[in-house]
């Protein structure tokens, strides 16, 4: 799509994928990226950007718009795998393994309270450490040192939109984790901050919408979704030529 590999795996697939990843001898770097319609015009407008999600390992379909258009190719997904499911199916199938997780991101309360609830709700996972996610770059290698030292099997990332990944995939070699994944503002509901839209919004596909009538300041970035839409309808069988 665009030029991005985005995986057709279903969630159950993914996360028995992401089982074997973590499981390799090798425990070579490895970021996931749970893409959406925005993510894929930023990729679009800023080659940096782009380039940043063609060098992770996995794009997941995150978005309700990204499974949309690849329903309109050849080779359309399975299923959407939403990012926040996608942690906790991740945390479930570590409770076997006893993985370490290190959380990274958001408020110190916020970070305080997910580390504790992931705690109670997964206790076959080790939470190896956590830190919140204001600080500079100048503190970059003290919070990478920190990260290397609790030697986690999992980084789970929850910073600003247009930080997170960057982040993530600046630092990847350096960081040495089995497992990276940005995660948004997935924090915040799980520790109860805020909270998910109802069923009825993610049975609808309408998560985004939801989001925007609880923050109205979204509204300048959500403008990136009636923009993929027309791109996608517009381009049609050109989405998916090499770039």
């Amino acid at each position: 799509m665009y030029g991005l590999q985005v995986s057709r795996l279903g969630m159950e697939d993914t996360v028995k994928y992401i089982t074997r990843v973590i499981q390799s001898e090798e425990r070579r770097p490895f970021q996931v990226i749970t893409a959406n319609p925005i993510m894929v015009m930023k990729a679009l407008e800023e080659p940096e950007y782009m380039k940043i999600m063609r060098e992770a390992e996995l794009l997941v379909p995150d978005g309700t718009g990204v499974v949309w258009a690849a329903a309109r190719t050849e080779t359309p997904v399975a299923e959407r795998v939403a990012g926040f499911d996608l942690l906790h199916e991740i945390m479930r199938a570590g409770e076997d393994y006893h993985w370490k997780v290190y959380l990274l991101g958001s408020t110190p309360e916020v970070i305080q309270a997910t580390a504790e609830r992931l705690h109670l709700q997964y206790p076959g996972i080790e939470i190896s450490g956590f830190r919140d996610g204001y600080f500079k770059s100048d503190q970059d290698a003290e919070v990478i040192a920190d990260i290397r030292k609790a030697a986690p099997d999992i980084l789970f990332v929850a910073r600003a939109a247009d930080t997170q990944e960057p982040w993530i995939a600046r630092y990847k070699e350096q960081l040495g984790v089995p497992l990276m994944m940005g995660v948004g503002g997935s924090f915040d509901v799980i520790s109860g901050k805020s909270k998910r839209a109802p069923k009825l919004f993610q049975k609808l596909r309408a998560e985004w919408l939801y989001r925007l009538l609880k923050e109205p300041t979204r509204a300048g970035r959500m403008l990136a979704l009636p923009k993929f839409v027309l791109k996608v309808v517009r381009d049609k069988e050109n989405m998916t030529k090499p770039r």
